[in-house]
């Protein structure tokens, strides 16, 4: 499976943001998906995580309330809505993925073997 992020920008702080996830190579309702970010100097951060129907989600702390995943699998695609945006927002944003038989949802980075290639978002303040 491929996986191609794209969304990114420079905005002010307030702004919204919505990125997305397109899939390749294979059925997107097979798979987990997830967002992370990593922004400079730190770790690949987990943001948010959806189940293979959708049916189930989890966001990070830090974006609960702002954030929001969605997918669309008739579109081979997962979003990431992104409402209130504050400078500390600022990361490389990516998503990945995993085949999973269940409804699961994958917070864990290790938990993923499919990874798209970032797309920066930039917070302004």
């Amino acid at each position: 499976v491929q996986l191609q992020a794209s969304g990114g920008g420079l905005v002010q702080a307030g702004d919204s943001l919505r990125l997305s996830c397109a899939v390749s190579g294979s059925t997107l309702s097979s798979y987990a998906v997830g967002w992370f970010r990593q922004a400079p100097g730190k770790e690949r951060a987990f943001v948010a995580a959806i189940s293979r129907s959708g049916g189930s989600t989890n966001h990070a702390d830090s974006v609960k309330g702002r954030f929001t995943i969605s997918r669309d699998n008739a579109k081979n695609t997962v979003y990431l809505q992104m409402n209130g945006l504050k400078p500390e927002d600022t990361a490389v944003y990516y998503c990945a993925a995993r085949q999973s038989l269940a409804q699961t949802i994958i917070v864990r980075r290790s938990g993923y073997d499919s990874w798209g290639q970032g797309t920066q978002v930039t917070v302004s303040s």
